[in-house]
């Protein structure tokens, strides 16, 4: 069985999904990414969330739109 990655549960953060056993919502890592911050910066802003769980939500988001892709 798979540990899941991520946790939506209408009790923390009102349902967003976050990294399981946090209260960091999953959106702040694409945010942080998307203004251009390194993954250190968003590791050293939220401690609770790991690296190894950070690269895996990556990894997930990359497979799933890999996977949805038409080939060209």
């Amino acid at each position: 069985m798979t540990k899941s990655l991520i946790v939506i549960d209408p009790d923390i953060q009102s349902g967003a999904p976050v990294f399981a056993g946090t209260r960091v919502p999953v959106q702040n890592l694409f945010d942080y990414l998307e203004e251009g911050d390194s993954l250190d910066i968003f590791l050293k802003q939220f401690p609770s969330v790991t690296r190894i769980q950070a690269v895996a939500v990556l990894e997930q988001a990359r497979a799933s739109l890999v996977a949805s892709a038409h080939p060209a």
